[in-house]
């Protein structure tokens, strides 16, 4: 059996995930599409005030975004350092979604359904939003499974890349 120190750091991987996720909901969907912002579903876009609120809560949500990337970033660097680190594509891609994944089940269900913050597309009518609700969360569990299966493969491989960034 091989050991757990070794393999990639699922806590690095799915941190980055996180962090990635929600830069990747905030840049598409908040600034390019401009579906919603982190508040819309409370103050709508409908006053400078409530687009100026919307904006700075967007700001602060990016900024965790950004913690949580260095924060990944940070446990990476830490093992790699100490040379417990197997680095492994399959492991790292996989970890990465599970944590997009979760970000995308937790986003969905707390901040569009229980708190109702915003809606994934809040240009649609009414009736069409739940349906990009349920696209948003079964995109999420399709990373998470393919992430699982992934980061198990990775596990799997018997091979080492001690001090390398390519799986040999």
């Amino acid at each position: 059996m091989q050991d757990r120190r070794h393999n990639f750091p699922t806590s690095a991987g799915v941190l980055l995930g996180l962090g990635l996720g929600a830069f990747f909901d905030g840049i598409v969907f908040h600034q390019l599409l401009q579906w919603h912002h982190m508040l819309s579903g409370w103050y709508p876009l409908n006053s400078i005030e409530n687009i100026t609120l919307n904006t700075t809560w967007d700001g602060i949500f990016h900024s965790t975004a950004y913690v949580l990337v260095l924060a990944g970033l940070y446990l990476l660097w830490q093992r790699a350092r100490r040379g417990e680190l197997r680095w492994s594509r399959a492991q790292c891609l996989g970890t990465m979604l599970i944590g997009w994944g979760i970000f995308n089940l937790v986003e969905g269900v707390v901040d569009h359904q229980i708190l109702r913050l915003h809606q994934v597309n809040e240009t649609v009518p009414d009736g069409q939003r739940i349906f990009w609700d349920i696209g948003f969360l079964l995109w999420g569990a399709a990373m998470i499974v393919v992430g699982v299966a992934m980061a198990r493969a990775g596990a799997q491989e018997r091979v080492h890349a001690k001090g390398s960034l390519q799986a040999r």
